[in-house]
């Protein structure tokens, strides 16, 4: 297979919690492919991560640009393409009556595509990834209208599917070379808006993790009590109730504790309900962690805990499993994909803290033998499922098909 060269297009990268897409370009280089990283923006100090710092040093920022340099490279874009430009004007209209978003976000949208296509045009970039149908998917399209490379994306959900109109979600993928969704809940989703004339254009290809998680497995301590989370602190995560639940576990298990990692718009309401509470020794926030201190969290604990309200298919599940540790969660999106009750974990309803906390009181009183079973099973299901070499294989054929071919001699 000759070498590809393409861009990845993202909102904002890196990002903390997307580590998946840091995999995901870094196999299709030690696959021989280059990789042009395009961002809007860039995390600022929230970097957790030496890798994460690694890949912001080599990722072009929109909004890190001179202000000459944009408004250079934008003039430019108008004058030598006046018509395709017009067009693009047009498609932008279009998409902002569309969205809640307004004119003005959609013109910035326009002034970023005839930016970035000059910098595409410099790189000698033929086509374009997209992670999320969200801005940049939208910056890939406009790009695309003023003839330049062709566009794929990854659609996760679940922001996309709350507002599919709004993004012009069917638009855009009717324009996109193909779609990528990442869990069987995701590609019937897609399906629900997009045209049955597109659906062969959707293809599933999981989120991964790397090879190092299929370590030799370090059995569950029996005498852990501790349960992980981690995740954004945000009300669709379900912190605050996994707090009312670990209230009613205590009653029980006093010698229970939680780790809650990440940090978010509702930390000070998370640290408040937990002085309300009472929890103050049993439950520790961290903020974000390195992705070495997520693995050594994980294989301190008894199991790992997502609640959330809504979700795609969380990364750190996958990194649970192939750690051998049971993953407590809820039956929505993509989990039941992967978690399944008394194999590799629980599931609970989404926002039933009764539920939550039978889940916890399970967990607890799993035997040695019965948790070391369910960490293999989970093992065993994410490599299959969710291996970094086997996933990007598919992307990668996908991608292949999808534009010239290049070599980079």
């Amino acid at each position: 297979m000759k070498n590809l060269k393409l861009a990845y297009l993202t909102t904002e990268y890196p990002k903390v919690s997307h580590t998946f897409i840091r995999r995901e370009i870094l196999e299709l280089e030690r696959r021989g492919h280059e990789v042009l990283r395009l961002a809007i923006r860039d995390p600022g100090d929230a970097i957790a991560d030496g890798a994460d710092r690694l890949e912001a040093d080599r990722t072009i920022h929109f909004m890190n640009l001179s202000k000459w340099n944009i408004l250079a490279k934008l003039t430019q874009t108008v004058l030598s393409r006046p018509f395709r430009w017009v067009v693009a004007l047009r498609m932008t209209l279009a998409m902002s009556r569309a969205s809640e978003r307004g004119l003005l976000r959609h013109l910035a949208y326009l002034a970023e595509a005839s930016v970035l296509l000059r910098i595409l045009s410099t790189h000698d970039i033929r086509h374009i990834h997209v992670h999320f149908g969200t801005n940049a998917a939208a910056v890939a399209r406009l790009i695309r209208s003023l003839g330049g490379p062709t566009y794929s994306m990854t659609i996760h959900g679940p922001v996309e599917f709350d507002a599919p109109l709004g993004f012009s979600l069917a638009e855009k993928a009717e324009d996109a070379a193909f779609v990528v969704a990442i869990s069987s809940f995701c590609y019937a989703q897609l399906c629900r808006w997009v045209s049955p004339t597109q659906w062969n254009k959707i293809h599933v290809v999981h989120c991964s993790v790397d090879e190092e998680f299929f370590e030799p497995l370090v059995p569950v301590d029996s005498s852990s009590r501790i349960f992980f989370s981690i995740g954004r602190l945000a009300p669709e995560k379900g912190q605050l109730l996994l707090l009312d639940a670990m209230k009613q576990l205590i009653a029980d298990a006093p010698d229970a504790q939680l780790v809650l990692a990440g940090d978010g718009v509702l930390r000070p309401l998370i640290e408040k309900h937990i002085r309300d509470l009472g929890l103050q020794g049993h439950v520790r926030l961290t903020g974000w962690l390195d992705e070495a201190a997520v693995k050594s969290y994980i294989r301190k604990a008894r199991a790992l805990v997502q609640p959330s309200f809504a979700e795609g298919l969380p990364v750190v599940i996958m990194e649970a499993l192939a750690l051998g540790r049971p993953v407590i969660s809820t039956s929505i999106a993509g989990i039941p994909e992967l978690v399944r009750t008394d194999e590799n974990g629980w599931l609970v309803a989404a926002g039933n803290v009764d539920e939550l906390v039978v889940a916890l009181h399970k967990a607890l009183r799993a035997t040695e033998e019965q948790l070391i079973a369910m960490g293999r099973a989970g093992r065993e299901r994410v490599h299959l499922q969710h291996r970094v070499s086997t996933e990007v294989a598919v992307l990668e054929a996908l991608l292949v098909s999808a534009m010239p071919v290049q070599s980079s001699t």
